[in-house]
């Protein structure tokens, strides 16, 4: 995992590669040791570098999701490649995440 950018109002992480039972329970970790460390910053994960993402990887997304709306933290995913975007939409987990097409230019506006 790589973050980005992280102030009090926001913190962008972009994950590379895969997101698989092989690392998934360290990026879950990550997410929710950022999330609990900032409790009032906007989060949002940048999938532009994720090629795969298992079940797992998937459980990962959806714990930190939760962890995120149970904390009152916002939560967003976005620039997923097409291989990811299909894994999110047969999942439907498209109606459960808010999803961005992209990086805002203004990461305030999220």
């Amino acid at each position: 995992m790589q973050m980005l950018l992280a102030n009090p109002k926001y913190t962008v992480i972009k994950p590379q590669a895969s997101i698989t039972a092989a690392n998934a329970y360290l990026f879950e970790r990550q997410l929710t040791t950022v999330l609990k460390e900032n409790t009032h910053s906007k989060l949002l994960i940048d999938l532009e570098q994720v090629e795969f993402l298992d079940s797992a990887g998937l459980m990962a997304l959806i714990s930190s999701c939760k962890l995120a709306k149970n904390l009152g933290a916002p939560f967003s995913i976005c620039s997923m490649s097409p291989s990811v975007r299909i894994i999110i939409e047969l999942t439907q987990l498209d109606h459960i995440f808010e999803i961005l097409e992209s990086q805002p230019q203004d990461i305030e506006t999220l």
